[in-house]
């Protein structure tokens, strides 16, 4: 019996000397009516210092940014209403340069999500509620829209926002099918997907529904592709789904990131620690915290605890590689806060809330 309790401990000790000195990001930011003027690189130490902030290109509302396949080019929404474009860029990660490439309408108003694969990049259009598809060339540039699929305005929406509201799309680990969430109409979209398509490269597969006025937003799948964890960002649930082999949905589980009723939400983003152990969520409104849940052999989670973000609308975080550290951008107070991680419980325990840049959105690590 001794062995067995210091076994794991043994172990989460042993992987401690794998981390990095000091963890390198990207980030997209709002530009309107803030400090920040686009698209910033930040090097931050195991400490939680910043020792490095450098500002790679200039950019209107790159709110959400994502890389190539290796890592070679970053893509970005810019975010303008009617006027929304999706921008291409050069990376030079030795060197810290980003290089313009091109620029080409949204096909949507107001993209705030976007994903890339081998040969196209995605976006999630929020407010005309509609999923873009663009060709991804050889030399890094992007073509117009070769897809625009407009969600339905369907009557079981939510009246609070618009009657569709496009949020996210992501992958599947196996890359055979992308999940499209829409706030407004209270659904998760799945899409099978045709890499060598020219003009349907996404077709419909299956909608699913969740409650009335949740606001479905962020996802992320287990490694395995067995389940997908969803965050609702009005009511800041957890919805648990298990995944079958042809991309449909079956809800296994509902939770919550409320332990304040008080308060009002507006759960943000949702991310699993590498090891697929631990899942976290982030919750704006009036909470402004991040939740750990730990997730069970069934795929199901259980809570753990909850922490303040040391900020206010932690839009987005990111964990390194190595599963020690979390970054938490917290959009209105300016702020990166910094925690450490313990790799066995899951706990999370803040190193600073000090990191100064305006208005940062999306954190990109590279």
């Amino acid at each position: 019996m001794l062995k067995k309790l210091i076994f794991p401990i043994l172990l989460c000790l042993s992987t401690t000397g794998f981390s990095q000195n000091t963890y390198k990001m990207l980030v997209g930011t709002y530009t309107r009516g803030t400090t920040s003027e686009g698209i910033y690189s930040l090097e931050i130490n195991k400490q939680g210092q910043l020792i490095f902030n450098k500002l790679l290109a200039k950019s209107d509302n790159p709110s959400y940014l994502a890389f190539s396949p290796y890592g070679k080019y970053v893509y970005a929404v810019n975010e303008l209403g009617e006027e929304s474009t999706v921008s291409a860029f050069a990376f030079d990660k030795e060197n810290e340069t980003l290089t313009f490439l091109n620029k080409v309408s949204a096909g949507g108003a107001d993209p705030c999500f976007i994903t890339v694969s081998d040969r196209h990049v995605f976006t999630a259009n929020y407010s005309s509620g509609s999923i873009s598809v663009f060709e991804r060339h050889p030399d890094g540039t992007i073509s117009e829209a070769v897809q625009v699929i407009t969600h339905p305005k369907k009557n079981f929406g939510n009246r609070r926002f618009g009657p569709s509201n496009a949020h996210q799309v992501i992958f599947s680990p196996d890359g055979k099918y992308l999940m499209a969430t829409n706030l407004g109409t209270d659904r998760v979209f799945t899409y099978s997907y045709n890499p060598i398509g020219s003009k349907e490269v996404l077709t419909y597969v299956d909608e699913t529904g969740v409650k009335k006025h949740s606001g479905p937003r962020h996802t992320v799948f287990s490694k395995n592709g067995k389940y997908l964890y969803l965050v609702q960002e009005l009511d800041a649930g957890i919805t648990v789904f298990s995944v079958a082999n042809d991309g449909k949905l079956t809800n296994i589980q509902e939770t919550t990131l409320v332990t304040d009723s008080t308060k009002k939400n507006g759960a943000a983003d949702i991310h699993l620690s590498p090891d697929g152990k631990f899942l976290y969520a982030s919750n704006r409104g009036e909470a402004n915290t991040i939740t750990c849940f730990s997730v069970q052999k069934d795929g199901q989670v259980r809570f753990v605890e909850q922490y303040s973000t040391f900020g206010n609308v932690p839009r987005n975080f990111t964990l390194t590689p190595d599963g020690k550290y979390i970054f938490v951008g917290n959009q209105k107070t300016n702020n990166i806060t910094v925690f450490s991680r313990n790799k066995c419980s899951g706990k999370l325990k803040l190193l600073t809330d000090k990191v100064e840049l305006g208005a940062p959105v999306c954190l990109l690590l590279n």
